[in-house]
């Protein structure tokens, strides 16, 4: 009789015991829940333009290689048109998607997500109206410092079908979320050049190195991390070259692993990495036939002429509250 109750209490002790731990996981279950509810309504509502992921590209019919031939284009560039292109030689061994990254699909990161749905489209800088083949070669003569592509080859072809497949879901003459810069706000003073080699030395140099000069693949035909001044790299004619691009695309994309939710550098940081980086030695451009109308250059178009009296360096590290506000008293 009496193990019977030592049974009894025994088995008492258990049940307690597991209601005990069960009460406890629900609890801890309903807290989890609660703090990924406010997790999520922290982050704000993410509405912008997405690519469709590399996963998702067609290869079956011979219109599906092209557009995944355009892709290995954009991705892998200087593999087939760079200085040992296994096609051609018309470029510096920089890719497509060092500026437009991940083949152009990542939003706030210079991607493709308006261009079919916006081009042909009327451009001040050479005062006509431009088709996407004409952009592209705007890339390779300007980012890429090279030749323009020949527009009936196979290779613009699939450049083009990438970016048409790229812009299938966009209707013409829409501009999603995320498709143009994220343009930040005019400081006070101007870019510092040597606050923005300290941001550079902490933040950049692990890719990018010390000398600015990138990291080339083991077979040396395309760079896992690009060249961001010398003679490798984009010249003076590209919209990189402009601070405010340059400020807008590493605040919302650097350093490596950053998006445009969770940015590591402050404003104040960007616009001096900018600074800095054009600061430094690249190849010049011709750009004699751009901007004929100076009264349409933008503020930090940073060479002369223009249609007030600030300076170029002005124009190119600011102040450009003052040049704003003269244009709008002039307009």
């Amino acid at each position: 009789m009496k193990s019977n109750w030592i049974l009894i209490i025994l088995l008492l002790v258990i049940a307690i015991v597991v209601i005990n731990g069960v009460v406890s996981m629900h609890k801890t279950s309903v807290t989890a829940e609660k703090k990924f509810q406010f997790y999520l309504q922290s982050e704000p509502a993410d509405t912008v333009w997405r690519g469709p992921g590399i996963y998702q590209i067609p290869y079956y019919t011979d219109s599906d290689k092209l557009i995944s031939y355009g892709y290995a284009l954009i991705a892998h560039t200087s593999v087939y048109l760079g200085p040992k292109g296994i096609v051609a030689h018309i470029s510096n061994g920089m890719n497509c998607q060092n500026c437009h990254l991940d083949g152009g699909m990542l939003p706030y990161a210079l991607n493709f997500g308006k261009t079919f749905a916006t081009y042909p489209q009327y451009k001040a800088r050479s005062n006509t109206i431009q088709t996407i083949y004409e952009r592209v070669n705007d890339c390779f003569e300007r980012s890429l410092n090279g030749k323009a592509l020949d527009t009936t080859s196979k290779e613009m072809h699939a450049i083009y079908a990438y970016i048409k497949w790229l812009d299938k879901d966009v209707p013409k003459g829409d501009v999603r979320g995320g498709t143009t810069d994220m343009k930040l706000q005019y400081m006070n003073v101007a870019a510092s050049v040597t606050k923005g080699r300290d941001v550079f030395i902490n933040n950049c140099v692990q890719c990018h190195g010390n000398d600015g000069q990138g990291k080339l693949n083991t077979d040396g035909n395309e760079y896992v991390y690009p060249p961001l001044w010398g003679d490798n790299s984009y010249n003076d004619g590209a919209g990189l070259y402009r601070i405010s691009t340059f400020a807008s695309f590493v605040k919302n994309n650097m350093p490596f692993g950053t998006d445009y939710h969770h940015p590591k550098l402050s404003d104040e940081e960007a616009w001096n990495v900018a600074a800095f980086v054009n600061s430094q030695p690249r190849p010049h451009k011709d750009q004699s036939n751009d901007w004929k109308n100076i009264f349409k250059k933008p503020i930090d178009f940073p060479f002369g002429p223009y249609g007030d009296s600030f300076s170029e360096t002005q124009h190119k590290y600011g102040p450009f509250l003052p040049i704003k506000n003269a244009q709008k008293q002039n307009q």
